[in-house]
């Protein structure tokens, strides 16, 4: 076990080689453009997710540029990579899990491989089937496949979204890279901010796919690839996979339970596909704990090397539930997990400063933060984690959830008792989000909402009353739509039948992709840390759809049927424990070590003298957090997002 001290989140260090990934590039109808030195810049921007090296690739109507992971054939495996007769070429991030098997019956086919890299799959396997190819991977992808013939390229992504992949298209020109900070490379780079994406950021504190801060600058979705035609200058977008949440399974509980646990144990069996050294991601939570237990069992004799870090303020930290997880794997499961742990504080604000600039984009979950140190600890060790991401989501793990049960429960009692009871409570002291008061009257808040705005409700972190006190009366009357009627237009795309279950489905169709993949992401990528996530494998995704929502949230008890598969490998009181997040605590730093820069970051930046924000009442909202007349945290700290992005690039009002 390792006790390394504190760390205090400073300055990101992009000078270590190691291995990350991204792409860019641009396609146009020209028979002569000078972009390259363009993409090479868009590179450059990424080294970061690269830093093992890069390659361009220039022709007629087409520059694709990639920075190097190394994760797979670490001799041979550059790119750009190209098709024997060298008019197809690709570029792409992430990994393909099942290439190995791809590979083989391309091979048997007749088709000759230049390269062991697990990416050159693709490019034969679009001369066997075309378009419909991406349907055929398995794996967290962002690609650009440009055809020289046809003069098309393809831009895909992931069936959940791991991987990014941004682009805009200015006249007949396509510009695609896989951060916004390296699209801003381009000269005609459109600055237009989108003012509905913009209040809906405020509320749910980050953007939703396929939207970007950008009017004109979108986000490849979750499971689609695009398709785009030089000559006629015209755009296809294609669906290959969505999740049916309709059809269940109607086993008992014994069988479902060990479907789900050989469904978990291949996916983590796949992703320990490396030439590099790998750990996990361990907290006190349900997850990660389930995926070291199945990591360490799987690799036997070899050693598993876990990551955890913690806050001085017990409130936020997991590390003694951690250990006692390890310990529990080490005796009772057969496994061989070293256990490392660290203490990190956050002192100071360029970290913060550091990730928007990275995110290219405001976002405000500030749980990017411990992310990003844990990224670095253990990127200091390996280059390659597992993490438990995507369980909360599939298998009911949120508190909300089960709020949300309860508030339906109680639309029996009148609305004016409900309404009294939520005044009453705005009458006790603000003890802060996390308290029982506080936890207390937002479940009485939503519980006085209308049932077709009640999820949102719970969600928004800048309501109604706070939207018509915060925005100017510029920026409101620019907005054409509120954030609950678009979550509300969701809706109409779900699958689920059970109230509660369509929560669910919803967060995998917009919190996942649009703010915890984005955040492991750019956290873990900062590092050049690759990150798998064995909950997001298409089977094992496709098959908790299946599982009947009362088997996931059971009575009161969240993940039931999760547990019960893994509860060999789970120390009792991680089963017990209740669910803390990975957070940081923002309302103290605000106050204490955060106060001198937020405070100069608010009102001496240029949201200070911005259009979109009154600065009286945002005065206020810091004066009454100060004073702790309220807890007023979470919109704070999306003010201080927004500053910090407006700090980083000049945008267009």
């Amino acid at each position: 076990m390792e006790h390394s001290g504190s760390f205090t989140g400073g300055k990101i260090n992009q000078e270590k080689e190691k291995n990350m990934c991204g792409i860019a590039g641009i396609i146009n109808s020209y028979d002569r453009f000078s972009g390259e030195e363009t993409v090479r810049a868009m590179c450059g921007v990424m080294r970061h997710r690269g830093p093992d090296g890069g390659d361009i690739f220039s022709a007629p109507g087409a520059i694709l540029g990639h920075r190097r992971l190394a994760v797979i054939d670490l001799e041979s495996g550059g790119q750009p990579l190209y098709s024997e007769d060298r008019s197809l070429v690709l570029v792409i991030n992430g990994e393909i899990y099942n290439y190995i098997q791809l590979r083989e019956k391309l091979k048997r086919s007749g088709h000759v491989f230049a390269t062991s890299s697990d990416s050159e799959v693709l490019i034969h396997l679009y001369e066997d089937e075309g378009i419909d190819f991406i349907s055929r991977l398995e794996g967290m992808f962002a690609f650009a496949l440009y055809d020289m013939k046809k003069k098309i390229c393809i831009l895909g992504r992931d069936r959940m979204g791991k991987k990014p992949l941004n682009w805009f298209q200015h006249g007949n020109e396509l510009v695609f890279a896989s951060e916004l900070a390296a699209l801003k490379c381009h000269p005609d780079f459109p600055e237009e901010l989108d003012h509905d994406a913009l209040a809906e950021y405020f509320s749910i504190q980050y953007i939703p796919q396929p939207y970007s801060i950008y009017r004109h600058v979108h986000k490849i979705a979750p499971g689609h690839c695009m398709v785009f035609e030089a000559e006629k200058n015209c755009i296809r977008t294609i669906p290959y996979w969505k999740i049916d949440f309709s059809r269940k399974h109607s086993g008992t509980r014994e069988e479902i339970a060990a479907e789900l646990r050989r469904l978990v144990e291949k996916a983590v069996e796949k992703r320990l596909m490396s030439d590099v050294p790998m750990g996990v991601f361990l907290s006190g939570g349900i997850d990660s704990n389930i995926i070291a237990g199945v990591t360490a069992k799987l690799l036997g004799k070899s050693t598993c090397t876990s990551f955890t870090v913690g806050f001085s303020d017990s409130r936020y930290d997991e590390r003694k539930l951690a250990a006692a997880g390890a310990e529990f794997i080490n005796k009772h499961s057969g496994g061989k997990l070293d256990y490392h742990e660290r203490t990190v504080e956050i002192a100071d604000f360029s970290l913060a400063a550091e990730l928007v600039r990275h995110c290219g984009e405001p976002y405000a979950d500030s749980s990017i933060l411990p992310t990003a140190l844990l990224s670095r600890f253990a990127g200091e060790n390996i280059t390659v984690a597992l993490s438990g991401d995507g369980a909360d989501e599939l298998f009911g793990g949120y508190e909300r959830y089960l709020a949300m049960t309860m508030a339906g429960k109680l639309d029996r009692i009148p609305l004016p008792i409900r309404s009294l009871l939520l005044r009453c409570t705005n009458i006790v002291k603000d003890g802060g989000e996390r308290s029982f008061t506080g936890r207390l009257r937002r479940f009485l808040r939503i519980s006085c909402a209308a049932g077709s705005h009640r999820y949102f409700d719970l969600l928004d972190r800048c309501p109604e009353q706070m939207r018509q006190a915060l925005f100017t009366p510029e920026f409101r009357s620019c907005l054409s739509y509120s954030g609950a009627e678009y979550f509300s237009s969701s809706a109409g795309v779900l699958s689920a039948v059970h109230e509660i279950e369509k929560l669910s489905e919803t967060d995998i169709l917009t919190y996942l992709p649009g703010d915890i993949l984005p955040k492991v992401d750019i956290s873990s990528m900062a590092f050049s840390l690759e990150v798998r996530a064995p909950f997001l494998d298409r089977e094992v995704v496709e098959f908790a759809a299946m599982i009947p929502w009362e088997m996931k949230l059971h009575g009161r008890e969240r993940k039931s049927i999760l547990k019960y598969a893994f509860r060999d490998l789970l120390a009792p009181e991680i089963s017990h424990a209740p669910k803390k997040g990975f957070g940081v605590p923002v309302a103290a730093l605000l106050r204490s070590k955060w106060r001198t820069p937020a405070e100069e970051l608010i009102f001496e930046s240029t949201i200070g003298h911005s259009e979109f924000l009154n600065r009286e009442t945002v005065h206020k909202l810091w004066q009454d957090h100060q004073n702790r007349k309220a807890d007023n945290s979470y919109i704070l700290w999306s003010i201080i997002g927004f500053a910090l992005f407006l700090g980083e690039k000049k945008c267009c009002l």
